[in-house]
């Protein structure tokens, strides 16, 4: 699938505002790439794709985790984090994208992992930082990852934790399990 296929893919799926966040984080993505010297067509296509299930009705993306051997612990927690992972099913179902560094990028865009690859750091992080987002800090992260792509990455965790544990909701257990691969990487480096 090329950029322009996806986008069309992508723009039929998403409402205007949700498409236009779409293009702004597909070019935050290629600065991000280019900057940690990731590969910039995987990153764009990843980005292009990363919302592609973001308007699917819920009890859709439920029964497809429960019918196609999806992790039943994501009925556990906010339906916010569906998309992503049903997302990345659909993209490889629907749209016959089967680059794992692709999909994985999209699968854990809005909660990260233990052990990211450099494709799913930077997706997460132009998701987090793209210039639509205008909520407290995201300035101070947009700063970090001019100068290091992991310790932008620890404080985007950081505060999605946080803001999380702030509505009194559950929070996903690979969040945790990211922000505390990205809190030791950073320890080891001092």
């Amino acid at each position: 699938m090329n950029e322009d296929q996806a986008l069309a893919a992508v723009e039929k799926s998403l409402k205007k505002r949700r498409f236009e966040h779409t293009l702004r984080v597909t070019e935050e993505a290629e600065i991000l790439a280019r900057r940690y010297n990731v590969d910039v067509k995987k990153t764009r296509l990843a980005a292009i794709l990363h919302d592609y299930a973001k308007y699917r009705p819920v009890d859709e993306m439920k029964e497809t985790v429960k019918q196609n051997g999806l992790s039943r612990s994501l009925l556990t927690y906010s339906d916010e984090i569906l998309h992503a992972f049903v997302g990345a099913f659909y993209v490889e179902k629907e749209l016959h994208v089967t680059d794992r560094q692709i999909l994985s990028a999209i699968r854990y865009h809005t909660t990260g992992r233990a052990n990211m690859t450099p494709i799913e750091k930077v997706v997460f992080l132009a998701d987090y930082i793209e210039p639509g987002r205008t909520f407290n800090a995201v300035e101070i992260v947009r700063d970090m990852a001019k100068l290091d792509l992991d310790r932008a990455c620890f404080f985007a965790l950081k505060n999605i934790i946080q803001f999380i544990v702030s509505k009194d909701e559950a929070v996903y257990p690979e969040t945790f399990e990211a922000y505390n691969d990205f809190a030791l990487l950073l320890q080891r480096r001092i």
